[in-house]
């Protein structure tokens, strides 16, 4: 396999920082996930730092840390990295020193790109070198419109994310990259782009550590997790936000995760790394699970001898509650066969409750 599970001996005492993302694992809107607030104060009880890595431009870092800090968990501003902060620097490399910016974003973006030497300007009559586009709430159409119009002009259009999705509270709302596709689609021009899943804001996050033994902690596939495998750090995915396990089963190779987890207490166990048995089988703990002819077996609790009075066959359209092995097995199965050259096609793949 190119890709897989490698298994982990208990996280917390295996990693020295974890880098958490924040929407979808630490907290959903104005909520805790949860479980998370305890389970990073033990973690850093037992020596994994932590260090909260956001696509969220829109807040400043005191704001989070104070946010994060209203759950009990002890929280600097020192560690919050946002991608306002990742796209200052890309753009200190992209443009002149002291060079004329259009922000369009929140508060945070605003002051990252000041504290960088930029020059802010509100309008596209003021001949910004780039416009820099993060999410907040409150954008609009005009603040959209006067994107379009400075890129039109010849400006450089940057995104500090392109998360096309938020988890909130009430469910999953538009993000940042939702907001990015009308510029483009005004414009024609598609953006150059920081944050996650480019590695450079999870090096900087570990550097502002010195970390050896870092671990990303995300709940999204196409953000956190390539980003972990982009940034060639371990990436543990947790289901409390966007991606569900059917996703994962179905992830691509640049995509998957390391270890799997369904909340942050996933920190203090082990995860087993899999195994190959026989005749296509793959295993994960006391799960066994392969493609077969297309389609998905699982024997989520093996006892005895294989055989098919044993095997359940999932079909797509379908729903299955499967153990946490059992989701680790069919996730190396499903990617081995993608990786023979034999995928699964989506169809096949039912929606998956793991517990």
């Amino acid at each position: 396999m190119t890709a897989t599970l490698t298994g982990s001996a208990v996280p917390a005492d295996t990693y020295d920082v974890a880098l958490y993302d924040l929407d979808g694992v630490v907290y959903l809107g104005d909520e805790p996930v949860n479980h998370a607030p305890a389970a990073i104060q033990a973690a850093a009880a037992r020596g994994l730092r932590p260090l909260y890595v956001t696509n969220n431009s829109s807040r400043e870092p005191e704001d989070i840390a104070a946010q994060i800090s209203g759950f009990g968990i002890p929280c600097e501003p020192q560690e919050i990295v946002t991608s306002a902060q990742s796209v200052a620097l890309l753009l200190q490399e992209e443009l002149e020193p002291g060079a004329r910016v259009l922000p369009v974003g929140g508060k945070g973006l605003r002051t990252a790109l000041s504290a960088a030497g930029f020059e802010l300007v509100t309008s596209a009559a003021d001949a910004p070198a780039a416009v820099v586009q993060g999410f907040a709430p409150d954008l609009g159409w005009r603040d959209l419109a006067e994107a379009a119009y400075a890129v039109g002009a010849g400006a450089r259009h940057v995104a500090t994310n392109l998360d096309g999705s938020i988890p909130k509270e009430r469910g999953v709302a538009p993000g940042n990259g939702a907001l990015v596709r009308a510029v483009v689609e005004a414009t024609g021009i598609e953006p150059l782009a920081s944050g996650k899943p480019l590695p450079a804001i999870y090096h900087q996050a570990a550097d502002r550590l010195g970390a050896s033994t870092p671990i990303a902690v995300g709940d999204r596939l196409d953000t956190d997790l390539e980003g972990a495998r982009a940034a060639g750090m371990p990436g543990l995915l947790v289901l409390t936000g966007v991606t569900t396990a059917r996703d994962t089963v179905l992830a691509p190779a640049h995509q998957r995760p390391s270890l799997l987890a369904i909340d942050l207490r996933g920190l203090f166990v082990q995860h087993p790394s899999p195994v190959e048995v026989e005749d296509g089988w793959w295993g994960s703990g006391a799960a066994l699970a392969r493609v077969h002819d297309g389609a998905l077996e699982l024997l989520d609790d093996p006892t005895g001898p294989l055989g098919p009075t044993d095997t359940q066959r999932l079909g797509g359209g379908s729903r299955a509650r499967v153990s946490l092995d059992g989701w680790r097995a069919l996730c190396v199965a499903a990617w081995d066969a993608a990786d023979r050259g034999a995928p699964l096609s989506p169809e096949a793949v039912p929606a998956l409750v793991v517990g």
